[in-house]
């Protein structure tokens, strides 16, 4: 049975893969066929396996399929109103059209630094596609820098939820592990958008197809200013910014009605939806049809619909390998190997790898490796502090069929499945190795 779950793994891969592409299965029933067949042959109880289907599909629904649909009626508004353009046209003026993916890389790296990285790329879409059209490049390159730009600091800079908890699994200085992610997410994010520029860039997808460069030109005309446009964006991400810092251990906000009150118009929810009513103000004039279920918010809600279900449909394979064991065993049996540095990137890599959240990669590992620091010789409070870092690395190797981040960023980019391989899963395994390899360079000298 050890063998054959790492085995099934690979097989259930292959079937989503193979299925969706030949076949042209829709990724929805691919990835649910999938965790009923995973969890079959894997012989886990038959209530188990509807449990943990319908766990991982509403659990990820809970949190961030609220996010998904604000987020999608911001970029319609946006969109619509012509706010996206004004919004590329000053952000082009500093960076020349030539530097849009470097640009992207860059918004990327700071957002998600507070902001979970499903919900920084879904905020900062709308943005992106503009900008891409702007500068007549390929969704494929902006979206992939993007993406790659976010994928760094959520998993290797607290206080994103992960490297915290990892932090506190392994008692590493908070402050000193921000440091130490900051430096190492430098690297990633130049390997990220030098694969963005020079091989995501050779596959063409237009953010707008629709969409000529007169029509461009007359939502010029009737847009808001882009100070205006960029409130619905920055503002939400300032607010969960500002309960990140909230919720800091130090309680720099105190802990009563103030905190309470960030923490509330904080939490990427309440953000995203104030940003929406903030997008109200981006036409010239709102009209009943532009908030009725025919008009833009009901385009928003039925595009969004689609990428719920498929991301949550990703939710419900992952929970489902998850509560098989594999990741546990994959790394259990890791953990006895003496491999230095690597041991932490390598052992969260296969749990990544083999049940699709890096959240959840973050915590087990470092919960595997809590007892091991001694005998490792990691003590030092910067030896602490660069396992916390590796295990992030780790957390970003790789990103596929069963992350649901995979599946923001294949079906707001336009990429179909084969697509989604080759870009977002050969990006995140070349990011991750990028941070390992800073990681270990560190720490040859420093510990």
């Amino acid at each position: 049975m050890s063998i054959w779950l790492p085995i099934l793994l690979l097989l259930s891969i292959v079937f989503i893969v193979y299925s969706t592409v030949r076949w042209k299965l829709h990724p929805f029933l691919a990835l649910i066929f999938a965790a009923f067949l995973y969890g079959l042959l894997a012989k886990m109880n038959l209530g188990d396996i509807v449990k943990s289907i319908t766990e991982g599909f509403g659990g990820t629904v809970s949190s961030i399929g609220i996010v998904i649909v604000a987020g999608t009626i911001i970029g319609i508004f946006l969109e619509k109103s012509g706010g996206a353009f004004t919004m590329a046209e000053s952000v082009l003026k500093v960076t020349g059209r030539k530097n849009v993916p470097l640009a992207m890389s860059l918004i990327g790296y700071i957002v998600s630094i507070p902001v979970f990285c499903d919900s920084g790329f879904v905020i900062l879409t709308p943005l992106n596609k503009a900008l891409t059209k702007r500068a007549n490049l390929s969704l494929a390159t902006t979206g992939i820098a993007l993406s790659l730009g976010l994928y760094a600091t959520h998993t290797m800079v607290p206080p994103t939820p992960g490297p915290v908890a990892a932090a506190g699994n392994l008692g590493a200085d908070l402050g000193l592990t921000i440091l130490m992610g900051m430096i190492v997410a430098v690297p990633a994010i130049i390997v990220g958008w030098l694969f963005a520029t020079k091989y995501a860039s050779k596959i063409q997808i237009d953010p707008e197809p629709e969409l000529t460069e007169k029509e461009i030109e007359q939502k010029m005309k009737e847009a808001p200013k882009s100070t205006m446009a960029f409130l619905p964006i920055v503002l939400p991400i300032i607010l969960i910014l500002l309960k990140s810092v909230s919720d800091f251990p130090t309680n720099p906000f105190g802990t009563g009605g103030l905190k309470n009150l960030i923490g509330f118009i904080g939490h990427p929810v309440t953000a995203l939806m104030i940003g929406v009513l903030i997008s109200f103000l981006l036409p010239k004039k709102l009209t009943k049809d532009m908030i009725s279920m025919g008009g833009w918010v009901g385009q928003a809600v039925t595009q969004a619909g689609v990428i719920i279900l498929i991301t949550a449909a990703g939710g419900a394979f992952g929970k489902v390998l998850q509560n098989s064991g594999v990741a546990n065993l994959i790394g259990e049996s890791l953990s006895k190997a003496n491999l230095g540095m690597w041991l932490p990137f390598i052992i969260s890599a296969a749990i990544k790898t083999a049940q699709g959240s890096s959240t959840v990669a973050l915590i087990t590992t470092s919960a595997l490796l809590a007892p091991l620091m001694e005998p490792l010789g990691l003590v030092s409070p910067i030896a602490k502090a660069l396992t916390v870092v590796a295990i992030g690395a780790g957390s970003m190797v790789v990103s596929h069929a069963n992350d649901s981040y995979f599946w923001v960023v294949s079906q707001l980019s336009k990429m179909d499945v084969k697509t989604g391989y080759k870009l977002q899963t050969f990006g995140t395994l070349l990011e991750g190795l990028t941070a390992a390899v800073t990681v270990w360079i560190i720490s040859l000298f420093v510990i």
